[in-house]
């Protein structure tokens, strides 16, 4: 099998990959190793920031996103039984963000690839990237009980942190830098409509809460906990007391209660490998990076690699030129590593480390004072949130 751009992983990086490729007339072959109903279902980030929402547009991807979605102006920020609402529109001049899940955008780019794209195979593990430093790549998969090779100019490991894209990076080329965090969140999804009509962060003396949601019906809401928790050692009835606890205010706010149909726990990391360029190899979203949710981060930098990866690849085509394809690593690190800052930021800001001094706390409340009263610290904190420059 051959082809000019083969892509590892069919997440919502892969999948936008391919969509923009085939808009500039490159072919590509998606290579997934799980199958279609997993991909399809997986929970994972649902914010998009402006920047995403635009580029799912301009792909011919956003019409369910635009009927389903909810577009939200502002987040709430709860800190000693207090509520403050950052307004994004009238801090960024008009920028928003849209709450509409991974899950969905995977769906939508799913099916206009088999409408209108190329190869997507399902059950195609990739094993291994081979020659990533020549002018032939090549990798190596299997599929329907039987290996093969997919010959290709140009590999997109957009395999995730565990997959096998970065370990075809020579050890001797990469850095590492990461920093894990000693607590988790403990996730739930709830049959019940949203308390409030906006994403709430709260700062509690007990550890950070969110209020978040899926749909207007569907609520999505997370609890700090102890690093190494598992799910069941919190009964529905103690998530829901603590939950109530944390995002508590002096005035008659309630929290609504539903049905939990499901209930995880997601560790924080942050992690940057660099470069993100290994001769004809481009590392795309979590084989290059992870962020702590807590900024809403994730999914959005894996849009903004493969949106610099697309334009890259066509202006390589139009102009025979490698000077944007040689620039992908540093062009996508600025961004990542504003990201990194951010999440980390907006983690230290609202999160209780275990071993919080009362002068750390005191800071902690500090900042948070100074977010609320200063329209500057205010802006900078919608402008991240609503998402830094593609490309």
């Amino acid at each position: 099998m051959r082809t000019t751009v083969g892509i590892i992983g069919a997440g919502p990086a892969g999948l936008l990959l391919a969509r923009l490729l085939h808009g500039a007339g490159i072919d590509s072959v998606v290579l997934e190793a799980r199958d279609r109903a997993y991909v399809e279902h997986r929970q994972r980030a649902g914010i998009l920031e402006q920047g995403t929402v635009d580029v799912l547009r301009a792909a011919g991807a956003g019409a369910r996103m635009d009927r389903e979605g909810l577009r939200h102006d502002g987040i709430e920020l709860r800190f000693g039984r207090r509520r403050h609402r950052v307004d994004f529109p009238a801090l960024t001049g008009g920028r928003s963000v849209m709450v509409y899940a991974q899950t969905e955008v995977c769906r939508d780019l799913i099916a206009l690839r088999f409408a209108e794209g190329g190869p997507l195979l399902f059950e195609a593990e990739a094993l291994a990237v081979e020659g990533a430093d020549t002018a032939a790549p090549r990798v190596r998969f299997r599929h329907q009980g039987r290996e093969d090779v997919l010959e290709c100019d140009y590999v997109a490991g957009c395999d995730g942190f565990w997959g096998v894209s970065r370990a075809a990076v020579p050890a001797g080329v990469s850095r590492v830098f990461e920093r894990t965090y000693p607590f988790g969140w403990l996730g739930i999804l709830a049959d019940v409509p949203p308390s409030h009509d906006e994403l709430v962060y709260a700062r509690h003396d007990r550890g950070f809460a969110l209020l978040s949601m899926r749909s207007p019906s569907v609520s999505r809401l997370y609890l700090q906990v102890p690093e190494g928790t598992e799910p069941e050692e919190w009964s529905d009835e103690d998530v829901w007391r603590e939950l109530e606890r944390r995002l508590g205010t002096a005035d008659d706010w309630t929290l609504r209660r539903g049905p939990v149909t499901q209930k995880s726990v997601t560790p924080m990391r942050s992690y940057v490998h660099e470069p993100m360029r290994y001769g004809r190899l481009f590392l795309a979203g979590d084989a290059a990076h992870i962020v702590p949710p807590t900024g809403a981060k994730g999914l959005n930098l894996a849009v903004g690699d493969v949106v610099t990866l697309a334009r890259a690849l066509a202006h390589r085509k139009e102009t025979g030129s490698d000077e944007l394809l040689d620039a992908y690593s540093a062009t996508c690190l600025r961004r990542v590593w504003q990201a990194e800052r951010f999440s980390h930021d907006m983690t230290a800001l609202l999160h209780r480390a275990p071993d919080a001094t009362a002068f750390e706390d005191r800071l902690q409340l500090a900042r948070l004072e100074r977010i609320t009263s200063s329209r500057a610290a205010e802006t900078d904190l919608a402008e991240a949130y609503t998402g830094f420059p593609l490309g």
